[in-house]
């Protein structure tokens, strides 16, 4: 309410007046005096709570609190016992461990509600009628609270997203057909609402008994599948394993863009080991099988191995801090750190020698701001290294050669995995940082049968497809295909720098001069003139594919002191924050 009095009113009088009128009205009063723009008074009303009256909760509410409490306690009391043996924690103290203390226990034990960063949980009662006392129909040996699968959402790490985590203490983590819903529901509603989706999978598979009821209907387990193809690339999706998964299970890790699995504990296999024995003969223990080992070390499908489930954790909130929400988005930026070492040992971490091997952690370091080096695959591929790091605050992806691991050459898992790091990279706006050092692809008949070709294609089409800013660093050797893979000068990198000891050619001196001048060496009788003609012939290669001649050539776009790294990256990332970069108009291509 507005109120304008005389001019000559005093300011006291106009708030006297504002009082009077906010109580008698229940209304916020402005008091104006004359022709002011501004109130000489502001008075808001007071408002008065309801009189409290003898109503509450009746039996009605009392009930339902009850059959929550009762579902609360998960399945059998026998199999929730057993969960500590298997160093397992129960679905809803997992919960407490994500998303924050629970409300506690009641005198008697009862869990008396969820996590406190759980915002809501969806289908809590789903397939109540089919155990619970109070329903129509109940089997009261047979616990299935909330169908062994809770689906809700949540806030980690200051960041809403959707969650789902089974129950293992009903039927092993099963899915059937409620369970099955609430999963469909919570991915179809993160398509919707653009959040990252935490699978915190603990499952056996589908319920066989009940197989008819879900797994080939339209909105059946299959359609899972399905839904995380919608949502790979949309949203972040990040799996972490605690228990066996096998078959059906097994492909929401595989599906995730992340994969954490815990040792000692976690599994994943298209079969069980009792099933490989029957279909095959063979006999395997399940961590042979499908173990976080050699999932991190020989198919690649495990990102990282945590120790323990708070370690998994750790794990997962680091790695969201390099992520966005969806892919319309940016990532989050954090406050800039000086590296961890100082820029000006970057000449002297990469040796001279070209065949000489370096971690190239060692120069990453003294790039990236400091504690930001986050390692996707470390078991895997070993000669090619996946990071996210900061430069500065801001999140980028690296993809480095390794030379202390076979050279640096390019092996068929190391460019499998190169291919899908950048992939994910650019479907989440993550700035992509190439750091050349590679004699090129791996050459040999085992490769071949390993499918070099045709990993090296998804790598040089990932690089290629790429649309985010990039940037490529020749830090030495730079040969054969390596530069095409790496991001080189034909694969649309917003630069390409280099430092001095770099080198850019077809081969290396050594297989160069072999390739060109083995006749003419081997024409050479005397074994001092055929060194020195080879020396000779190998300096004058080297001259030719020297950095400096690049740069002449204007191949590269600059030669950077290496001290100067960081900050020239920096530069170059912040002044290409935004390109746009247009591929062509096309349905998708066609490598996978």
């Amino acid at each position: 309410m507005k109120i304008r009095i005389d001019g000559d009113a005093s300011v006291e009088e106009a708030s006297a007046i504002a009082e009077a009128l906010a109580t008698q009205e229940g209304r916020d009063v402005k008091v104006y005096i004359g022709d002011a723009e501004e109130p000489a008074a502001v008075q808001e009303a007071e408002l008065e709570l309801p009189l409290e009256d003898d109503l509450g909760p009746t039996e009605r509410e009392a009930n339902l609190r009850e059959e929550i409490e009762d579902i609360l306690q998960g399945g059998p009391e026998k199999y929730v016992d057993r969960l500590p043996e298997q160093n397992k924690l129960f679905v809803r103290d997992r919960l407490d461990l994500w998303f924050g203390e629970s409300g506690g226990e009641a005198p008697d034990g009862e869990r008396t509600g969820s996590a406190s960063g759980v915002k809501f949980e969806d289908g809590k009662f789903a397939n109540f009628d089919a155990w619970h006392e109070h329903a129509p129909d109940p089997d009261p040996d047979d616990r299935l609270p909330a169908d062994g699968m809770i689906t809700g959402a949540a806030t980690f790490e200051g960041r809403d997203l959707h969650f789902m985590a089974n129950d293992f203490s009903v039927k092993a983590g099963s899915m059937a057909k409620r369970g099955t819903e609430k999963f469909l529901r919570m991915q179809q509603r993160a398509l919707k609402s653009g959040k990252p989706v935490l699978y915190l999978m603990d499952s056996s598979g589908g319920r066989i008994d009940k197989q008819t009821e879900f797994f080939a209907n339209r909105e059946g387990i299959g359609k899972y599948y399905y839904n995380h193809s919608m949502l790979s690339g949309r949203v972040p999706q990040v799996c972490v394993l605690y228990g066996p998964c096998i078959a059906g299970a097994a492909y929401t890790p595989v599906f995730a863009d992340f994969t954490i699995m815990v040792r000692d504990m976690s599994a994943m296999a298209i079969a069980s080991p009792r099933m490989v024995e029957m279909v095959t003969g063979e006999q395997i223990d399940m961590q042979d099988l499908g173990g976080p080992d050699m999932h991190a070390r020989e198919s690649g499908s495990a990102d990282l191995v945590a120790d323990d489930e708070e370690h998994a954790r750790e794990l997962v909130a680091d790695l969201v801090t390099y992520l966005p929400d969806n892919a319309d988005e940016k990532p989050p930026r954090s406050d800039p750190k000086p590296p961890t070492r100082s820029p000006e040992g970057i000449d002297s971490v990469v040796p001279q020698e070209p065949n000489r091997g370096y971690d190239m952690r060692d120069l990453i370091e003294r790039v990236v701001d400091h504690d930001s080096m986050f390692e996707l695959q470390p078991e895997y591929g070993k000669e090619i290294l996946t990071l996210f790091a900061r430069i500065d605050g801001r999140p980028v992806g690296i993809i480095a050669n390794q030379p202390d691991e076979r050279a640096g050459a390019i092996f068929p898992d190391s460019a499998e995995k190169a291919a899908q790091f950048a992939w994910k990279c650019d479907a989440f706006n993550v700035p992509l940082l190439y750091l050349c050092d590679t004699p090129g692809f791996m050459a040999g008949s085992q490769v071949e049968q390993d499918a070099i070709l045709e990993m090296g294609k998804k790598m040089i089409y990932a690089t290629s497809e790429a649309t985010v800013p990039k940037q490529c660093v020749v830090v030495r050797k730079a040969y054969g295909a390596g530069i095409y893979a790496m991001s080189g000068p034909a694969y649309d990198p917003d630069s390409t720098i280099a430092l001095p000891s770099g080198e850019i050619g077809i081969m290396g001196p050594e297989a160069a001069i072999n390739a060109v001048y083995a006749n003419k060496l081997a024409a050479v009788d005397d074994p001092e003139e055929r060194a020195e003609m080879e020396q000779r012939l190998r300096e004058e290669y080297r001259e030719d594919i020297d950095v400096k001649r690049m740069a002449s050539e204007v191949v590269i776009d600059e030669i950077v002191p290496p001290s100067a790294l960081r900050q020239e990256l920096n530069n170059r990332f912040s002044f290409y924050e935004d390109v746009e970069k247009q591929r062509p108009s096309k349905k998708h291509g066609t490598v996978l």
